[in-house]
């Protein structure tokens, strides 16, 4: 009996050990207004993201909204018909809103975690071997960052047919050199105490070391930057789309203020400007205002005085 009740144990007290973290950082960030507003935009962001395409009441694309005398209502002011108004197209701006949340949260997601992970994997390497292998990938890194983002993502898609995932990876490939650096200069620090030489001293294989050892004590940078590293793709993608650069398959934040600024109506159609907008300037900003918190306590020099 007790063999069958140990794994489902093990599983408890690793669920209530997750519920435990998520609990804590709750609290942490209900200690500071600006974050724990952050936390709350970005949930109701990824909310959107995964629910927005059904709740919006028409398909962005191919509804066209029509008023009582079945005339196409083209750039018509929030009203019954249509609550955020409609494009010059005569399209839904609130179903094109909800819908274009999703594109959003996948490169967010996916490019933050990807820059995240690439960058802290490569700084951990980097700075723990040192030698001939910190050389390398550092002068990688330089490479990385001499070559512009943006006009060097805009030749890749020049030649490819853009699409969510190809935008991705391209944002993974060209930005995970800052965090990278960081956590390198870390680990150069962690390196030498004493606990990592005595897991040296003791018989530890590289490997094992850097892993539970070195890289532990570096996660909370890593962390950190995945954080801003969602900011920075949702940024880039948004900028891709506008440009005219995006995936041309989906609805997106950024290919809403394309549409707009093509239609000339820029400064006239508010309702079609706003929504896009304000939806990535808010969940940019959340998200380094919940990095800007935790990187306080990572970095005490930073904190303000009280």
């Amino acid at each position: 009996m007790s063999t069958e009740t140990k794994p489902e144990a093990e599983l408890y007290e690793r669920v209530d050990a997750l519920w435990t973290i998520v609990r804590d950082q709750f609290a942490f960030l209900r200690r500071d207004p600006l974050a724990f507003a952050g936390m709350v935009v970005v949930a109701a962001f990824v909310f959107l993201g995964l629910f927005g395409p059904f709740l919006a009441p028409h398909d962005p694309i191919e509804y066209t909204v029509r008023g009582d005398a079945n005339s196409v209502l083209r750039l018509s002011a929030p009203s019954a018909d249509a609550f955020l108004g409609t494009t010059a197209y005569g399209k839904d701006v609130l179903s094109q809103f909800l819908a274009g949340a999703r594109p959003t949260l996948i490169v967010g997601l996916f490019g933050g975690l990807g820059t995240g992970a690439l960058g802290f994997a490569i700084g951990v390497v980097s700075g723990y071997y040192g030698g001939w292998v910190d050389e390398v990938l550092m002068r990688l890194t330089d490479l990385t960052f001499s070559l512009p983002f943006m006009p060097m993502a805009l030749l890749l898609l020049t030649f490819m047919t853009p699409n969510i995932w190809l935008i991705t990876a391209i944002i993974v490939v060209f930005l995970w050199k800052m965090p990278a650096r960081v956590v390198r200069s870390e680990v150069l620090s962690v390196r030498e105490r004493t606990f990592v030489r005595s897991a040296r001293a003791s018989g530890a294989s590289n490997l094992r070391t850097m892993l539970y050892h070195v890289a532990p004590n570096v996660l909370p940078i890593g962390f950190l930057y995945t954080a801003y590293g969602v900011a920075w793709a949702i940024a880039a993608q948004a900028s891709l789309a506008f440009l005219g650069f995006g995936d041309p398959t989906m609805t997106s934040w950024g290919r809403m203020l394309r549409q707009v600024f093509e239609s000339g109506n820029m400064r006239v159609a508010w309702w079609w400007v706003l929504p896009p907008a304000l939806g990535i300037a808010a969940i940019t900003t959340s998200v380094f205002l919940i990095g800007r918190a935790y990187e306080e306590v990572i970095n005490p020099e930073i904190q303000t005085d009280q």
